[in-house]
């Protein structure tokens, strides 16, 4: 880069004087022990490796309801000292966590009155129905008794979960706190809402002491002796209250886990890593499912996102489709219930826009942050309608299409409407409310549309993967409006498509990058930099075949392609950085959406590429777990991939994306009308041998198959069919 240019563009970065979206997630250090998490429905709860909530530094700890907070500190104390970690174990289901510690030397005076290592303490912490339940259970293993006092240090702030990312607030409402009866204490908040907000500690027994801030327990255990004491944590729950015994809660709370996955199709290949890796993206998303009025609902992800977001839960929805349709009637039921039906500004709302994300909180509430209902998203529109014509192709159901279908028609009105308000033929953004986003794609940030000196873009934004979801939205609703018998509006919308790939190519086709530009700015100039967004283009299917080859083909150079997964932004444009969130740095759905794209236009080796290098990448994870995002740097012997800080773990999106690579590895599609499962063109990496899957449905009938690699080559066989259905390879390449 020539000198004029490094200053040019360093004289941007210091105008922006980190202008952060006011939504920024900040890092402030790091945590001084690992986090793990669990979540049913509306609730979740994030502790530390110990089982503590608030004893450690640099986690969104707490026990969250509906984005409030209910519980920021609840530490477990023995004889004023902090026990020692043995190991913290999640589930393989996600129902639990279990954490194992035992005691340190402990000294009265200079004398050792409890010697190292003879208590082991189990905690077992489950959420069920708006509670955290916790066991605690002591065994003495030494060969003497053990005398020893346990405190529960417990606190809360009823911080709204804006509070607890970092946001500012000049007034909050009134806390009290109260101990009812030996066993029970109340912490309330009033908040300026108006609304009450009521967290519920239960111990049993009852402890020996207990205030508004602490339980203490005196235990004098024989050797070999074991004791248990039970705590539950309740969110808004009636003052005589009860919650369910320990262990009748657990066990229905799995019953109910199990009875909610049944009837997915279930995948076993022959690598033990990869099936950790599916087993762990399964019970995720299984966790992150949320039971709403509308269907199950996928929350987006945990600590940050857990609550509906409509970009999110489309596209899991989509990546999930053929495993299980029918998180997409969830979603797709629940997005048309709250389609925007009148002109908001702060809440970015138009008539016929679909939600971009929900929000509980006081905050919200108060309007001091715009998302109660919030539409700012330019995307989520076509791809609401994009996952209706998918879900339908899918499954044949024409009765969730009819119920669907005035929703559908009011986002196609805002799509050629307010979603082109100048006219041009593409659907543009830009805020209505300085207190929202600036940017309203999936790269959200505030730095993430630029221009090639690193200006970023202003004026209405036209952003190239949202022209390829419009073009594949109108190409699906009109084969959707055939089923309903509109043929009229089914031939309009194949027109409007085709001329929407015609001036999308003349506008958006770079040639001196050999790639479709990022966006047009609001003067409509191109913003020349190469981005994974290009990728997503093969996806919709709008790209040129020649110009999507080239797309391909860069996508999978160094620049771009890590050895890990594609980087968002290719090293060497103005604003790259592998560290960054959204300028450099890999996500996986994005990879997997690519994955799609690739599979579309016949590139099965660059998907076996992509598909091997994300593996890899989760292979190295913790717990087997793809996160929301991980940094961009170049793949390096015998080193694993770079952790982003606050990425979110689990993330739905990430979550699915296993499944998507291997449903784009074996292009794998669905007839309905012809009772036909077919793989187009199957390819499987190198890492798998063998692929099984077992109650792969379409409509009432279901097929068991099993996948063998044989050099490039595939082998199909049908173990067992349930009803009519039909099984073919298609050779086209």
């Amino acid at each position: 880069m020539a000198i004029e240019a490094v200053t040019q563009f360093s004289r941007i970065r210091e105008a922006e004087a980190v202008q952060e979206s006011p939504f920024y997630i900040p890092m402030t250090g790091p945590a001084s022990r690992p986090r793990r998490s669990l979540k049913h429905d509306d609730t979740f709860i994030v502790l530390d490796s110990h089982g503590d909530i608030g004893a450690s530094a640099g986690g969104p700890d707490g026990l969250f309801n509906a984005d409030t907070r209910y519980l920021a500190r609840l530490e477990l104390v023995l004889d004023e000292v902090q026990p020692l970690l043995l190991g913290s174990n999640l589930r393989d289901d996600n129902s639990a966590l279990t954490i194992d510690l035992t005691n340190p030397d402990v000294y009265k005076g200079d004398r050792i009155v409890l010697q190292k290592d003879m208590l082991h303490i189990v905690r077992t912490i489950f959420l069920w129905r708006g509670t955290a339940y916790q066991r605690i259970g002591v065994r003495n293993h030494g060969d003497r008794p053990a005398s020893f006092d346990l405190t529960l240090l417990f606190d809360n702030d009823f911080a709204d979960l804006f509070e607890v990312r970092g946001e500012r607030r000049p007034r909050r409402g009134i806390a009290s706190s109260k101990v009812e009866g030996a066993a029970d204490v109340t912490l309330d908040y009033r908040g300026l809402d108006g609304a009450a907000r009521t967290t519920g500690l239960h111990f049993e027994p009852a402890p020996a002491k207990l205030s508004a801030n602490a339980a203490m327990y005196h235990f004098e255990l024989a050797p070999q002796q074991v004791t248990s004491l039970f705590i539950a944590v309740s969110c808004n729950k009636p003052l005589m209250h009860k919650p369910a015994p320990f262990f009748r809660g657990m066990l229905a709370h799995r019953r109910e886990m199990r009875r909610s996955s049944a009837g997915a199709t279930s995948t076993e290949t022959s690598n033990n890593i990869f099936n950790e890796v599916l087993c762990q993206a399964m019970a995720d998303l299984n966790m992150l499912m949320t039971e709403t009025p509308q269907g199950r609902y996928p929350y987006a992800g945990i600590p940050w996102y857990s609550t509906t977001f409509g970009r999110d839960g489309l596209i899991t929805a989509m990546q999930m489709l053929w495993v299980d349709p029918r998180i997409a009637r969830g979603v797709l039921r629940r997005l048309a219930y709250h389609q925007a039906k009148s002109v908001d500004p702060l809440a970015d709302a138009q008539p016929g826009k679909i939600l971009h994300e929900m929000r509980g909180g006081e905050m919200a509430a108060l309007r001091e942050v715009p998302f109660a209902q919030y539409y700012g998203s330019v995307d989520s529109t076509p791809l609401f309608v994009l996952l209706a014509g998918l879900y339908v192709e899918r499954t044949g159901d024409e009765e969730t299409l009819a119920e669907l279908w005035p929703a559908i028609e009011a986002a196609l009105h805002w799509i050629d409407g307010a979603g082109d308000p100048d006219r041009d033929g593409f659907v543009e953004y830009q805020r209505a409310s300085e207190q929202g986003l600036a940017n309203q794609g999936w790269k959200d940030s505030y730095d993430a549309i630029f221009h090639a000196d690193g200006q970023l873009a202003e004026g209405y934004i036209a952003l190239a993967e949202v022209q390829g979801y419009v073009f594949a939205a109108k190409q699906l609703a009109a084969r959707c409006a055939l089923r309903m018998g509109l043929v009229e509006k089914a031939g309009q919308l194949v027109i409007e498509a085709q001329e929407l790939a015609a001036r999308f190519e003349q506008a958006f086709w770079c040639e001196e990058l050999g790639t479709y530009a990022l966006a047009l700015d609001g003067a409509k100039r191109q913003c020349k930099v190469r981005t994974s967004n290009a990728g997503q283009l093969l996806f919709t299917g709008i790209a040129r075949q020649d110009r999507a080859r080239k797309v391909a083909a860069d996508l999978m150079r160094p620049h771009f392609f890590t050895g890990w997964g594609i980087r968002t932004v290719a090293r060497g444009e103005a604003r790259y950085n592998p560290m960054s969130y959204h300028d450099g740095s890999i996500w996986p759905h994005d990879n997997a959406l690519i994955a799609l794209g690739l599979a579309r236009y016949g590139l099965k080796h660059s998907v076996e590429h992509l598909f091997k290098g994300l593996f890899d990448a989760a292979s190295y994870m913790d717990l087997r777990r793809l996160p929301e995002l991980f940094c961009g740097f170049q793949r390096e012997k015998r080193r694993g991939p770079t952790l982003y800080p606050v990425a979110c773990a689990p993330q739905a999106w990430a979550s699915a994306t296993p499944f998507t690579l291997l449903e784009a590895a074996l292009g794998l599609e669905f007839d309905v009308q012809r009772g036909e499962i077919r793989l187009r063109d199957p390819r499987l990496p190198a890492f798998l041998n063998e692929v099984v899957l077992r109650d792969l449905r379409l409509g009432p009938s279901s097929v068991d198959l099993r996948i063998r690699r044989y050099g490039e080559e595939v082998s199909l066989e049908v173990m067992r069919t349930r009803g009519q259905i039909q099984v073919s390879i298609v050779l086209t390449h």
